[in-house]
């Protein structure tokens, strides 16, 4: 794979400074079609390795990010366990962008404006890349799991 994008965004600058390894994908956004898999499609990735992060709000823990393969759906009943809350639901759009810095499409787990706790689906630790938002609608990054892991501290889980 290749860079195929010149576009430098939060997400790519904190790759480049810990000299992790990556790829940037841009994809056009014309026709509307932003799900997983239209975007795996768009940039020749398999869609099982296209990430979608989710925000979610907990009535105990507070604010907690899943990334889970964009063809799935996160159960949050599973989701509510693994935080170790009774319930946790999808926080609204437009609270998204206060909380994270991102906005719905360009949202992910690398920069956010606060270290909230990450869960990925474990599924992820099969691959030796995936694929996740680099922080903009229209532009993806591949990352190994280990190097993810090293920037949020995300812990594992069954998610889907």
């Amino acid at each position: 794979m290749k860079n195929l994008s010149k576009q430098k965004t939060n997400v790519i600058r904190i790759l480049e400074s810990q000299d992790i390894k990556h790829n940037v994908f841009e994809y056009s956004i014309a026709d509307g079609l932003l799900d997983a898999v239209n975007v795996a499609r768009k940039i020749g990735v398999e869609q099982e390795r296209v990430f979608k992060t989710l925000v979610t709000i907990g009535k105990k823990t507070g604010i907690n990010v899943f990334v889970i393969p964009g063809n799935y759906e996160l159960d949050l009943k599973k989701a509510s366990d693994v935080a170790e809350d009774k319930s946790i639901e999808m926080i609204k759009s437009k609270e998204l962008l206060p909380l994270t810095g991102y906005i719905h499409g360009g949202c992910s787990p690398i920069g956010m404006k606060k270290d909230y706790p990450v869960y990925v689906e474990e599924i992820a630790s099969q691959y030796e890349y995936i694929v996740i938002s680099a922080g903009k609608i229209g532009l993806q990054v591949s990352i190994n799991p280990r190097d993810l892991l090293l920037l949020t501290g995300f812990k594992y889980a069954d998610l889907v």
